[in-house]
């Protein structure tokens, strides 16, 4: 079962590659970091998926706490972790390192694979990358939508907002909630460390984003009072 896995990461890396590389097929014209963000939305949308299907009872999403991971919570692991080390080393090719989201995903990469090597915390982690996942789709569409000329229209900034919103409600209402329960229960100590980092990477970015809200609304604002 062990080699399962860890074949299921090495095949998922492979796979993710091989998604990008066919994206740049598809999109030559298009930059390194748009095909990188499509493969990245589909990576969100089968994460989430995956971590819904692996809901043991969804009365208490992240019950059993500290218990055996099941192979299907497992299973959705693998796969996010083969992601995470492929976006990782996409970002170095991209020459696009920034160090909140490399810091990030080292956390990110540290906890799945504790979590696979300690096969626990399963209901706990399936929980967290629903969380981290949910959002993702609506921040790459933000990014996606400029690269087609669609800046400072009304299109691009209700992808903002939409983004805001539902990073808000799953990292700064969910994710304290999760973290809260990670810490309280019987986990392993790197465990509880790589949740209560990952919440802190989640509340800078929240500062960051609500920033970037207020800007857009008091510039749109602005704006519009001027052609007034």
């Amino acid at each position: 079962m062990e080699d399962y896995f860890v074949n299921l990461v090495v095949f998922g890396v492979i796979s993710w590659t091989t998604a990008f590389l066919l994206t740049r097929m598809v999109f030559p014209k298009r930059s390194f970091d748009f095909c990188n963000r499509i493969v990245s939305t589909l990576h969100a949308s089968l994460a989430v998926t995956l971590a819904s299907i692996s809901v043991q009872d969804w009365r208490c999403p992240v019950c059993p706490l500290a218990s055996k991971s099941s192979p299907l919570q497992m299973q959705a692991l693998a796969v996010s972790l083969a992601y995470l080390i492929y976006d990782l080393v996409s970002c170095l090719f991209d020459k696009h390192v920034k160090l909140d989201n490399s810091i990030h995903h080292l956390v990110s990469i540290v906890g799945i694979g504790a979590g696979l090597s300690y096969k626990m915390c399963g209901s706990e982690m399936v929980a967290a990358l629903w969380i981290t996942e949910i959002s993702s789709p609506f921040l790459h569409s933000r990014e996606l939508l400029k690269e087609y000329g669609y800046r400072d229209t009304d299109l691009n900034l209700a992808a903002d907002i939409s983004f805001a919103v539902i990073f808000t409600m799953a990292r700064m209402i969910g994710g304290p909630y999760l973290t809260y329960v990670t810490l309280s229960a019987n986990n392993p100590y790197l465990i509880k460390a790589m949740a209560l980092g990952l919440q802190l990477v989640s509340a800078f970015w929240f500062y960051r984003i609500a920033r970037m809200v207020k800007y857009k609304l008091f510039r749109r604002t602005t704006i519009a009072k001027k052609v007034v």
